[in-house]
């Protein structure tokens, strides 16, 4: 059963960034749970920030977000309807809701670095985690970077992962409108105090593997969220008011944390169809270059 639970106790740090937390002992899926508030009208919108979950609020003067976490996922979804799956004070899971300008999630020539914010402000969150608590990597070689499009990778494997959902509010009716803002919600799952036993795949890792004198699992949800939602706020505000100018920021940022850059990668699309080749850089719309066997070029979105 969901039950909203007192997030200033819980989230506490998490809860003076955020315009509001919400936090949940058990969901299906944080990321429907998000959708679900958001198309009855029940984020946003709203004069007070203060929410049922007894976070105190703030005035803020860039773009509002809401930070929902739980303890446990029954449901969780990772992208192309893959199954996350988590454990109980050993997994971050949380869902960032924020609102996006409707002619910049239209725009396909910036679009697409809506997702890579997402990535950058999850490493940013990460390594300011790991250096507040005076953490050290064990090896020179556990840097954390980005797999394009939506995996933290440590070690070359999968720390963890995020999944971009758009939702179309009550007051934005189709969402076609220029002038309105959308939601979309950024649900981020991050391996972080899993033993080496408990890991979901031979792919994947845990923070605690590979980082020493980390502090409690409680601690470093909250440090995290807390970096999230305040690097959210700043890269957001700067991509809004001019996306053009920040998508080459942005390239080249991702350029120095793409773990697939140089390697043999294969997408998979949402037809089923796959496509193997060296991953040898980023387009300006954020796309990925994927060069064949046979030489050939090919632009993956």
């Amino acid at each position: 059963m969901t039950t909203i639970l007192d997030s200033a106790l819980t989230m506490p740090r998490t809860c003076v960034a955020a315009d509001q937390v919400i936090a949940l002992d058990s969901v299906g899926s944080t990321n429907t749970y998000a959708a679900e508030l958001v198309r009855k009208g029940a984020l946003f919108g709203s004069t007070s920030r203060d929410g049922p979950d007894g976070c105190d609020g703030r005035d803020w003067t860039g773009r509002e977000i809401v930070a929902i976490c739980a303890d446990e996922q029954t449901a969780g979804r990772g992208r192309l309807d893959h199954q996350w799956t988590s454990a109980v004070g050993e997994s971050f899971i949380v869902s960032l809701v924020v609102s996006v300008p409707t002619a910049i999630v239209r725009d396909t020539s910036v679009n697409g670095w809506l997702q890579m914010i997402a990535g950058l402000v999850t490493l940013d969150a990460l390594n300011g985690m790991i250096e507040e608590y005076g953490a050290a990597p064990n090896q020179p070689d556990c840097s954390l970077e980005l797999k394009w499009p939506n995996d933290v990778f440590c070690h070359g494997l999968k720390l963890g992962g995020l999944l971009s959902e758009l939702v179309i509010p009550p007051s934005s009716g189709t969402g076609t409108d220029a002038d309105d803002d959308v939601v979309i919600v950024f649900g981020v799952g991050l391996n972080l105090a899993l033993g080496a036993c408990r890991l979901p795949t031979p792919q994947s890792t845990s923070l605690q593997l590979h980082v020493s004198g980390l502090p409690s699992f409680g601690e470093m949800r909250d440090a995290v969220a807390e970096r999230q939602v305040e690097g959210f706020r700043e890269r957001l505000v700067k991509f809004i008011a001019d996306p053009k100018g920040q998508a080459e920021s942005l390239r080249e940022e991702v350029k120095a944390v793409c773990w697939a850059r140089g390697r043999q990668v294969e997408a998979h699309f949402t037809d089923g169809t796959t496509l193997t080749g060296e991953a040898i850089g980023l387009n300006e719309d954020a796309s990925l270059i994927l060069r064949t066997q046979d030489g050939t070029d090919h632009t993956v979105r």
